[in-house]
């Protein structure tokens, strides 16, 4: 996977956003960025302890996410998906 760190594809920029609003360790936020034929893969790292905030209650919080993420992607044509990394 490569880490692009340009904010040129589609739902990027939003994910960083709100996941900066939302986790409290900012300096252990990591989002990677992939594009192919099937659309774009976005990939988040975050520390063990905010890990909860960001799947939230039953997994609301990161089904919300990626519903938001597929309408931006549908706004260019693009399928955005996200996924989420466990810490290790």
């Amino acid at each position: 996977m490569s880490d692009d760190t340009s904010t040129d594809q589609p739902g990027y920029a939003f994910l960083k956003y709100v996941l900066e609003a939302i986790i409290a360790d900012k300096d252990q936020l990591i989002i990677e960025q992939q594009e192919d034929d099937l659309g774009v893969l976005l990939t988040v790292k975050v520390s063990d302890s905010d890990m909860g905030k960001l799947i939230g209650k039953s997994g609301q919080t990161i089904k919300a996410l990626r519903t938001l993420l597929r309408i931006v992607g549908g706004n260019v044509d693009k399928r955005v998906n996200l996924k989420v990394l466990e810490p290790a």
